[in-house]
């Protein structure tokens, strides 16, 4: 395999995200900020990320291949062989297991192997060609990942990093749903039943609308219940609000378009609430 080939395989720019989240809910107990903790933790979560989505591109080479977005990828064009990924999958789970053990704890070595578990097996095996609510079980994966950051500084502080992984957990379906409004044809060529091939783009837009209220009030909540400070309830408002009316002209105007913001902006969405935990907690 190429390394142009293992860094499509491991879907990197994801990997960085779920290494980003671990690290803020790091952040999110820990009372002074170290370099070396925080750069073990992104590297465990990153050998991880990366295993999971070995896996997926073996289960998903069928439908890939059906999809103008996937067909390119290297199991779905033949490039690398299955028993290739699934070993290389094998060695950076197996180094990231060790790396959260030894560099931390047994607890954050569990949080990560359930957060692949819930991607790769829940997600991609069981859920993703059976039922809409794929992404939204499927979305359980992300919050993993703030609580085994938090676990590398104390299992016990629990509250702050629950309340984050509640947030990870509805901002999946908010900003999945308005990808999959983009490639619906895609899905709907592959027999993949999300939301927008099931319901449709306008209904989608909607559910977008009314899952991302229950998003911004989750991420209030840390704020609300004193475990947060006003920064971060200034970031998560602003931001929030910002969303919300993305999401509320898509309802009313549903598109393509509307959509590609939507989806455009749900990711600056969630950097900002990073951002926003850690100036609330060490600046």
């Amino acid at each position: 395999m190429t390394f142009r080939q293992v860094s499509e395989l491991v879907k990197l720019r994801i990997g960085i995200m779920i290494a980003a989240t671990a690290v803020t809910g790091y952040a999110a107990v820990a009372d002074e900020l170290r370099t070396a903790p925080a750069l073990l933790l992104a590297l465990a979560m990153l050998l991880g990320s990366g295993a999971a989505a070995l896996f997926n591109h073996v289960c998903d080479r069928d439908i890939d291949r059906l999809m103008s977005r996937t067909r390119a990828r290297p199991l779905a064009t033949g490039l690398v062989r299955p028993a290739d990924a699934l070993g290389l999958a094998g060695l950076l789970m197996a180094t990231a297991m060790t790396v959260a053990v030894l560099a931390f704890n047994w607890v954050v070595a569990l949080h990560l192997f359930l957060g692949a578990f819930v991607y790769g097996i829940v997600y991609t095996v069981w859920l993703k060609r059976r039922t809409w609510l794929n992404i939204v079980v499927g979305g359980a994966a992300g919050s993993f990942a703030v609580l085994a950051g938090a676990a590398a500084v104390e299992p016990t502080r629990w509250l702050l990093p629950a309340l984050l992984a509640v947030t990870l957990f509805l901002w999946t379906p908010s900003h999945f749903w308005s990808l999959a409004i983009l490639l619906a044809d895609d899905y709907r060529a592959a027999r993949v039943p999300m939301l927008p091939v099931v319901a449709g783009i306008g209904r989608t837009a909607w559910a977008i609308l009314f899952n991302s209220v229950l998003l911004v009030a989750s991420s209030l909540a840390p704020w609300l219940l004193g475990v947060a400070g006003p920064a971060y309830a200034i970031a998560a408002g602003a931001a929030g609000l910002l969303l919300l009316g993305l999401n509320l002209a898509l309802a009313l105007r549903p598109g393509r378009k509307l959509a590609g913001w939507n989806f455009a902006a749900s990711i600056p969405y969630l950097l900002v609430l990073f951002a926003g935990i850690v100036v609330d907690r060490h600046w």
